[in-house]
């Protein structure tokens, strides 16, 4: 049913009664295991575990296989994929559907927009960003995508404006499919927090047997390993930060030692239940990063910055659309290498992430329109996520530019775990802003570590929104084993964890897919009821003005007809004068 933002006179829910219990949630509320989705996933995990630790060598050459024969194989489909998804989300926002609420048609946001607003930027911000906020751009100028020439300052544009491409609309529209779907099962069709129920318009009951397992399988696969992804960067960017502060050689020993360290920090947090402090933790970190950009921008280049900032997303804005399709199909080897390593690895990435995401701005936006959802979650996390790379990447380039240099090597290549670092060290109170952008990777790897753990509780009990401690922890130490497991079985730790994404992603792509169609359908189905709900008012409505009518004119001819008739019956019986006695004699 279309609804406005006030609930229509006499309107009633049209959200369905809550589905039948998940299988993994007992009547006492206790959860338990869904068997069919939590064996099959962590079987397949603990053999890829298995497989990486005992044979490094061999799964170091079966990555390096796989990663120049299979992923240069679907560059294509990727790029095609996310651009589908950017139009879909545009449509789905801006179509008649975008007055959809997503929950019941009197709910109202259970955030204001400010906070919601504040939320989404919590989602948008993490390892990834921090890792990559001058590490990309650099790489982008010093190595330009194939095909790209011109001066320092051109290529400085362009560099920019990639960066733009792989953290803004596109990445946020993959959130935006797997958000809406889950939102609008949750909060409009009472459904369980489980990927499976995005698909139930168009799978019907057959998404609580074979069907669903198989699809929250592939969602908890995915996840793990797009959690990993995201701990393997960021105990790499820790290990550089280390080495930078002359703490500790950035070794893979130091690496593994980093991994177990903090995720037995986020081990404790789960048994003992701190939630408030994993929120105190969250909003330090958003303080920190808010603080290391402010930093950033008034200790550099203020104003080249923010007039960067303005010119990249005009920049952006005018060559959005050869960059969304752009597959480098005539740069040969070159342009498949580079588009395996930067385009395809962020799509696959953003993908694998996505149920991650997609239940957290799910559960935030509840009361939300669709047009409110689409319109929040496209442009806010984009815009600060160009601001900070403008600020990030940006003074980076400036100081290749116009400064001393020193981020890029003589051979033209880049640092990219230290380049951060690199920056940071050369800035006012740089000892200090190293230690404090290590505090703050490690901060967002115990809440990435949490958070991930908690989402693949939940699709691992089947929908349960407080699993148990020991599946929390279970999650949480076979995310740092696969991370483990991919720094050591790659030629370099950052090639395998890209890999490792980019293929995890390929089987949740096309559940994504039916998302986007089974979306369409619900949406479509729920219009065609309002219209037909709509027609039958305004037949009922026409009806009782017809009935009126002719109720009115009856009467009134009624009326005329008994006053003539009374009129001719007092004719009729008109008095008459009968001559007396007397006058007749």
């Amino acid at each position: 049913m279309i609804v406005s933002s006030k609930p229509r006179k006499g309107a009633t829910t049209s959200a369905p009664q809550p589905a039948s219990r998940a299988a993994g949630v007992t009547a006492a509320g206790k959860s338990r295991l869904a068997l069919p989705v939590f064996i099959p996933a962590s079987a397949l995990i603990v053999v890829f575990v298995a497989f990486a630790l005992i044979a490094p060598d061999t799964a170091s050459s079966l990555f390096a296989g796989i990663q120049d024969n299979v992923i240069g194989a679907f560059g294509w489909y990727y790029v095609a994929l996310v651009a589908f998804f950017v139009v879909f989300s545009l449509w789905v926002g801006f179509s008649r559907y975008g007055d959809i609420r997503l929950g019941k048609d009197e709910d109202k946001p259970e955030f204001s927009t400010m906070s919601w607003f504040a939320l989404l930027f919590a989602a948008g911000m993490g390892i990834g960003l921090v890792f990559w906020g001058v590490a990309e751009p650099l790489n982008h100028f010093a190595s330009p995508r194939p095909g790209v020439t011109g001066s320092d300052i051109q290529l400085g544009q362009q560099a920019i404006t990639q960066t733009f491409l792989h953290w803004g609309l596109h990445a946020w529209s993959i959130y935006v499919v797997v958000g809406l779907s889950i939102a609008y099962a949750v909060h409009r069709r009472a459904r369980p927090i489980s990927i499976r129920w995005t698909l139930e318009p168009l799978l019907g009951d057959r998404v609580k047997g074979g069907w669903g397992h198989a699809i929250d399988v592939v969602a908890l696969v995915g996840t793990l390993f797009g959690v990993a992804t995201s701990l393997g960067l960021g105990v790499l960017q820790i290990s550089s930060g280390l080495e930078s502060a002359n703490i500790l050689a950035a070794t893979e020993a130091t690496q593994v030692g980093l991994i177990i360290c903090i995720t037995t920090l986020t081990i404790v947090s789960v048994v003992s239940g701190v939630g408030k402090g994993m929120k105190w933790l969250s909003n330090i970190n958003l303080v920190l990063a808010a603080l290391l950009l402010l930093v950033v921008l008034f200790a550099g280049p203020t104003l080249f910055l923010l007039r960067e900032f303005v010119q990249s997303i005009g920049n952006y804005l005018q060559n959005v659309v050869g960059l969304t399709f752009n597959t480098l199909a005539f740069s040969g080897e070159e342009g498949e290498a580079w588009q395996a390593s930067w385009t395809t690895f962020y799509w696959g990435w953003w993908m694998s992430w996505a149920p991650f995401v997609g239940i957290f701005i799910a559960r935030i936006s509840k009361g939300r329109t669709v047009r409110e959802f689409v319109a929040g979650v496209l442009l806010v996390p984009t815009t600060l996520g160009f601001l900070w790379f403008s600020v990030m990447g940006g003074s980076a380039i400036y100081r290749e530019i116009f400064g001393q240099g020193g981020l890029i090597a003589d051979d033209g290549s880049v640092d990219t775990e230290n380049a951060l670092f690199g920056l940071l060290g050369d800035l006012p109170g740089g000892p200090a802003l190293l230690i404090g952008a290590i505090l703050l990777i490690a901060i967002f790897f115990i809440t990435s570590a949490d958070s991930g753990a908690l989402v693949m509780s939940m699709i691992s009990t089947g929908g349960d929104s407080n699993p148990r401690n020991w599946i929390r922890v279970f999650w949480a130490v076979l995310s740092a084993l696969v991370a483990i497991a991919l720094l050591l079985v790659g030629t370099t730790g950052l090639s395998s964890i890209q890999t490792a994404a980019i293929l995890t992603a390929l089987p949740f792509s096309v559940v994504m897919l039916l998302m986007c169609v089974a979306t369409a359908r619900a949406f479509h189905g729920e219009h065609r009821a309002w219209q037909t709900a709509q027609r039958k008012a305004a037949a009922a409505a026409m009806a009782d003005r017809v009935s009126d009518q002719i109720n009115e004119s009856m009467s009134d001819q009624v009326e005329r007809q008994v006053q003539e008739h009374l009129a001719d019956y007092s004719r009729e019986n008109e008095p008459i004068d009968v001559p007396s006695n007397a006058d007749t004699r």
